[in-house]
């Protein structure tokens, strides 16, 4: 045991000293050279003769190694100059901290309705535990608060209620005004989970023994109510710091549907413009912002159990009831409904410019033209090969990875850690800055937010099936090691992990469409989901079609998410009655609840 904390702690140590390194050599790990685009944006006169272009990389500082490079920026961040930008050649200070004000501003309204949004959900069932009532978690309200991806429901607010309605101006950031739809957009989704978790947290809370002791004791709603809160509270608040990242460091495709200053779109238009300083300096700000999140949610936490607890102090809540049925309709709904887009649209051509522009819904168009005269009916359904093939090679990959770092141990304890608390759209601005837009640059954002959860139930999985009586006895019987892990360990592993990372496959789609449709990932003419919204909404007023039929298809997708979240394994009525008398739980489930196939599982990590 004390080996494996030395080993998480060297973990943690050296994956930040790696990012601090790789943080401050940005500029040099480009593989895009950004003397050309440089030479562009200040001296538009000149022609990029290997002279000129020689002289901007002497000028940017770019003709040490990476360690160099990453010294001499971070010796300029501690006497606080975050340097000049590439292309204006201005301070990068005062337009990343005005920017950040502007991000913490909008994170801080979005959570209020947040806030709003979880309150309704988790009402209910403190009016259940008032009335002694069997608890039950958030039901489909939360789900579908959940199931809303916030660049589709900003859009969606946008044409709605600032252009048809006319009731809130549609961009900028000029007063409380501009604030209520990026807010809304924002609040809305992080309302649903943090409502959906802390109403199951309490379903479980309130089928614990001291809950019972309380009532038979007499003692007042009012302390029993507080009591079940503290108890639920402590459990969700780091999900609730999660969820405070992600508005900050996701709010990127909403500040750039509703043309906010903040940090995300700072961020988003230093990557398009190849300005790495303006980039490091955004993501520094970034990441100090989530690591002062990070100790709140700790100091939180610790708050609400009344101080410091060893391990095993605290028993994991009881689990949820129900067996999720409605869960597994859903899903059969939702796919159902995918594969009929795909069998109708796939033998259609999606590239033909065989329509008139923007020709409305017909019987020979189901989903209309876009702009360009091509049926979106194909466009989406080839678009569903365009977005869940590449997700689930994320996914598959991911398996690979988590099974490989889980067999290493505690040493993947630090990249874990930073990879859990990194928005997928904050690294796809960093990867687009490096490498360029493209499928394969939005893919690698995404599966390095992928595999941290995958990772932790495969540890799990592993320390289950070598503790199993069989495969100990295993070396005195003359097996070797190889063998053990390839007939016995491995076979018991996979087949879970398999499962857990297919309930992650609608989730890795949708962040993949959030950078297409931020212009980080599919580039035109390809037909991928948030590509196509992003073209058809400069046309929403004139065709809305042109939005609704990806906007359809994406709906479906975060469905069939959130949905896929609440499926439960199907497990034998006996055996779980046997555990229950004997007062046990599985190892899986105690040693590592964020691990486990639950709900509370799937989202541990919000994609």
């Amino acid at each position: 045991m004390r080996h494996s904390h030395i080993a998480g702690l060297v973990s943690r140590v050296l994956s930040g000293i790696a990012l601090l390194v790789i943080a401050g050599a940005l500029p040099w790990l480009s593989q895009r050279d950004p003397a050309a685009s440089i030479l562009r944006a200040r001296y538009a006169e000149l022609e990029p003769t290997p002279e000129a272009l020689d002289a901007i990389r002497t000028e940017l500082g770019l003709e040490g190694g990476p360690i160099a490079t990453s010294v001499h920026w971070w010796a300029n961040v501690l006497q606080g100059d975050l340097g000049r930008s590439w292309v204006s050649g201005g301070e990068i200070a005062p337009g990343v901290w005005h920017a950040l004000g502007v991000s913490l501003t909008l994170t801080g309204f979005s959570m209020v309705v947040a806030f709003v949004v979880a309150g309704a959900l988790v009402a209910p069932a403190i009016g259940r535990i008032v009335r002694d009532r069997p608890s039950r978690g958030s039901g489909p309200v939360g789900v579908a608060f959940t199931a809303l991806p916030e660049f589709l429901l900003a859009s969606a607010l946008l044409v709605v209620v600032a252009v048809q309605l006319r009731w809130l101006p549609p961009y900028g950031w000029s007063g409380l005004d501009t604030a209520i739809l990026p807010a809304l957009a924002l609040g809305i989704p992080s309302g649903g989970l943090l409502g959906r978790l802390l109403a199951d947290a309490i379903a479980g809370v309130a089928e614990e023994r001291w809950v019972e002791v309380w009532r038979l004791a007499g003692a007042p709603r009012r302390a029993l109510v507080a009591g079940v809160l503290r108890r639920a509270g402590a459990a969700v608040v780091d999900q609730a710091g999660l969820v405070i990242i992600g508005v900050l460091g996701g709010a990127v495709a909403v500040e750039q549907v509703f043309a906010i200053p903040g940090l995300g779109r700072y961020l988003l238009g230093a990557a398009n413009a190849q300005d790495l300083p303006a980039l490091q300096g955004g993501v520094l700000l970034m990441a100090v912002a989530a690591v002062a999140v990070g100790l709140l949610a700790g100091a939180a936490r610790r708050a609400l159990r009344g101080g410091p607890l060893p391990p095993g102090a605290l028993a994991a809540p009881p689990e949820a009831r129900g067996d999720g049925r409605a869960a597994r309709v859903t899903v059969a709904v939702a796919i159902g409904i995918l594969l009929l887009i795909f069998a109708t649209g796939l033998p259609r051509d999606p590239y033909a410019l065989a329509h008139a522009r923007l020709s409305p819904p017909s019987l020979a168009l189901p989903f209309g033209a876009d702009a360009s005269g091509r049926d979106l009916l194909a466009r989406v359904a080839h678009g569903t090969v365009g977005t869940l093939l590449p997700s689930l090679g994320i996914v598959l990959l991911a398996i690979v990875v988590a099974l490989l770092l889980a067999i290493v141990g505690e040493i993947a304890r630090g990249p874990a850690e930073i990879a859990n608390a990194t928005p997928p759209i904050l690294a796809g601005v960093i990867v687009a800055a490096l490498l360029g837009p493209s499928v394969g640059g939005a893919a690698l954002a995404v599966l390095w937010v992928t595999w941290p959860p995958l990772t932790t139930h495969a540890a799990a999985l592993l320390d289950e099936a070598l503790a199993a009586p069989h495969v100990k006895w295993m070396p005195l019987s003359g097996a070797s090691r190889t063998e053990i892990w390839a007939r016995h360990v491995v076979p018991t592993v996979v087949p879970p992990l398999l499962r857990h990372g297919m309930l992650r496959l609608p989730g890795v789609a949708l962040a993949l469409a959030a950078l297409g449709f931020l212009g980080l990932g599919a580039q035109p003419p390809q037909p991928e989901w948030g590509l196509l919204l992003s073209e058809g909404i400069d046309y929403v007023e004139r065709a809305p079609w042109t939005t609704v039929a990806p906007a359809f298809a994406l709906v479906v997708t975060s469905v069939l998410a959130v949905a896929a979240a609440g499926l439960r394994p199907r497990r034998r009525h006996g055996l779980r009655e046997g555990r229950r008398r004997e007062g046990r739980r599985t190892p899986f489930l105690a040693e590592t609840p964020a691990a486990a196939e639950t709900p509370a599982a799937v989202e541990s990590v919000p994609l």
